[in-house]
């Protein structure tokens, strides 16, 4: 029992040095400490998200949820599946074995998505890389008087692209506001007055929605690169496609159809306190990303926003932060870490002090 004091005691500067080691081994352990309100421990899984637009449940069952659900039924170390099928989407929800990688069971998934037979021009998608309690951010665009069209277009074009690249974020939910749309209203009569269909219409804007390449002009000492330009960047450019000839005269959209800049059809709102209506932001967390990195990155970066977007009048207000529920867990810990520090640091000297007594 008193060799190892002795021992200790004999080679003091080993001891000391091996002390210092633990001691900083210990404070880099808790500088890396995951601080966690919600810990993750769901097990992983996989969701399969798939747009089929303007058609009911039951076609959108019967086209996409079964479909892939028969090529998903093979999976190896699936332990549950889950369908919900509604107007015009389709969700279908994989759960794995616990151990199995994420990466791993999302791999697995997108080989056999290949194999289900789905109507033309529908493309399934994976959910991001998150879990259930992966919310730990909420905001909203705040800005008095811009109307909630340019608010959206901010938040698709501005605000999203920046937040996805912090390290950590899986991916940005937009919920509210209003998406800008170009919208070509047919009149009727027009149409059977020049013998035309609105597949015609249709065909006829989404083919000359485009740019095109021409290749290159060699022209002795340089080349010239051929570049057509057709992609509709305004209201005025739809108007001028041309459908077809009627008595030889060209025909443009403008003489069937009215053309104007409208919102798409709404499925939900937000609202807020007694405000109703705005734009939303809901930040969902990577699993097994540390949501303290995560946040204070995720901070800096709403900060670089609201100065780049204050010249415009429009800022990003917190609605929900996961930040505020980490002091409320840590302080009784780290209070108990200091007592019990406390309390080995005088049972040390006290036993080294009894030691030296004996020898």
């Amino acid at each position: 029992m008193i060799e190892l004091p002795n021992l200790a005691l004999r080679y003091r500067a080993a001891v000391l040095a091996a002390a210092l080691l633990l001691i900083g081994a210990g404070v880099w352990a808790f500088q890396n400490l995951k601080v966690e309100a919600y810990p993750d421990i769901s097990d992983t899984g996989v969701v399969v998200i798939t747009q089929f637009p303007g058609n009911a449940a039951e076609e959108v069952e019967q086209q996409v949820t079964i479909p892939i659900e028969r090529a998903l039924n093979n999976t190896p170390k699936v332990i549950g599946r889950r369908s919900r099928t509604i107007f015009g989407l389709s969700v279908v929800e994989l759960t794995f074995d616990d151990g199995v990688d994420d990466y791993f069971a999302r791999q697995l998934v997108l080989e056999r998505l290949r194999d289900a037979e789905l109507p033309e021009g529908v493309q399934p998608g994976l959910g991001p890389l998150t879990s259930g309690i992966g919310e730990m951010y909420r905001y909203r665009l705040d800005g008095d008087g811009i109307p909630e069209m340019k608010l959206r277009e901010l938040q698709d074009w501005v605000v999203l692209p920046r937040l996805l690249q912090v390290p950590g974020v899986a991916d940005v939910a937009t919920f509210g506001g209003l998406v800008k749309t170009y919208r070509v209203e047919l009149d009727p009569l027009k149409l059977e007055k020049f013998a035309l269909t609105a597949k015609q219409v249709a065909d006829a804007i989404s083919a000359n929605n485009r740019n095109a390449g021409g290749g290159i002009v060699d022209n002795q000492q340089q080349s010239l690169v051929v570049r057509g330009v057709g992609l509709v960047r305004s209201r005025q450019d739809i108007e001028r496609i041309v459908i077809g000839a009627f008595d030889g005269v060209p025909l443009f959209v403008r003489d069937v159809a009215q053309v104007s800049i409208a919102p798409a059809l709404q499925t939900g709102i937000f609202g807020y306190d007694d405000v109703s209506g705005g734009v939303e932001g809901i930040v969902l967390l990577r699993r097994w990303e540390n949501p303290s990195d995560t946040l204070a990155a995720l901070k800096e970066a709403i900060a670089e926003l609201n100065t780049q977007l204050a010249p415009q009048g429009v800022r990003l207000v917190t609605v929900y932060d996961r930040g505020n529920w980490f002091p409320t867990p840590c302080v009784p810990s780290r209070g108990h870490s200091l007592k019990g520090l406390s309390s080995l640091r005088s049972c040390c000297f006290s036993s080294w002090a009894t030691c030296g007594r004996r020898c």
